[in-house]
């Protein structure tokens, strides 16, 4: 197993330039999808994240097809998705996850039908699922980096309205705040987030990154403010430790790092100062024992 010095020393190494470049790319997409995923905990929405997932597969596909930007493919196939459940959602027939299952899946369908036409399809169809953080190209990065800084800057300068919503949907919509145009917005953000990490982690384990972390973080604090920093700095350590153990020991990137996360928030569960299980019960039992005393 490789010492962190020499993984250091491997990411200077001008033979292996693919390595800090996935290294970006997974610090990048924890970062976006850490922060996203607050919103995504705050509203109980966390099958959102795999559901805008199956919808960029087609973008994702014809990108492929038309050997285009695979982030650009994916963001429009997203968005627009994502447009079309915020709108269809405002009816008060049908619950907005019934609409998120018929889109969302049937847009998945429509990605397996196009990619079915590719040469090299069986290939292709695997570093959709899982990712390929190694097989990034350089072109990507800057696209990636731009779509995450205005992810990040949409959610920042919309917080608190968003927030409003998360918390009290009816009463915000009361007061005359724009749920549409904000629902529309959040959607949007979790689409560019999900096709920032495809690469990264695949379609499969995307999901894991968009809610594990905020969800440790909302274990770990009851404050909102520190969620939205700590949320992205958990999914940050996680991706660099993850790329860390899987190039030492050649174990799948996108797994580990899911692994690692999940660990984290099982640890979180148990021993986080305020909500942890092990924590209250030991709370508990200290009370009981003081009662007992008195």
């Amino acid at each position: 197993m490789l010492t962190p010095l020499d993984f250091l020393m491997d990411l200077f190494n001008p033979v292996l330039a693919f390595l800090p470049r996935a290294l970006l790319m997974a610090v990048a997409s924890a970062i976006v999808c850490g922060l996203v995923g607050v919103h995504v905990v705050l509203r109980g929405m966390a099958f959102i994240g795999d559901a805008v997932a199956h919808a960029v597969f087609p973008g994702l596909a014809i990108a492929f097809i038309l050997s285009g930007s695979l982030v650009l493919g994916g963001a429009v196939a997203g968005v627009t998705t994502a447009v079309l459940v915020a709108l269809l959602s405002q009816s008060r027939r049908l619950k907005e996850d019934s609409v998120i299952g018929v889109l969302f899946v049937g847009a998945f369908a429509l990605g397996v039908v196009i990619i079915s036409r590719a040469p090299g399809y069986a290939g292709s169809l695997q570093d959709f699922l899982f990712g390929s953080i190694t097989g990034v190209p350089a072109s990507d990065v800057p696209v990636v980096l731009a779509g995450g800084g205005l992810v990040v800057g949409l959610i920042l300068l919309l917080h608190r309205p968003l927030t409003a919503v998360s918390l009290d949907r009816e009463t915000a919509r009361a007061a005359g705040v724009p749920v549409l145009l904000l629902d529309v917005a959040l959607y949007t953000a979790v689409s560019l987030a999900v096709v920032i990490s495809v690469q990264t982690i695949g379609n499969v384990l995307v999901l894991a990154l968009l809610v594990t972390p905020a969800a440790t973080a909302r274990l770990l604090t009851d404050r909102l403010t520190t969620m939205l920093w700590l949320a992205p700095l958990i999914g940050a350590l996680g991706g660099v430790v993850g790329l860390y153990l899987s190039w030492s020991v050649d174990v799948p990137t996108g797994a580990t790092i899911v692994l690692l996360l999940t660990a984290a928030f099982a640890l979180a569960w148990l021993i986080a100062p305020r909500h942890g299980a092990l924590v209250r019960r030991l709370s508990l039992r200290s009370r009981a024992a003081a009662s007992a005393r008195a």
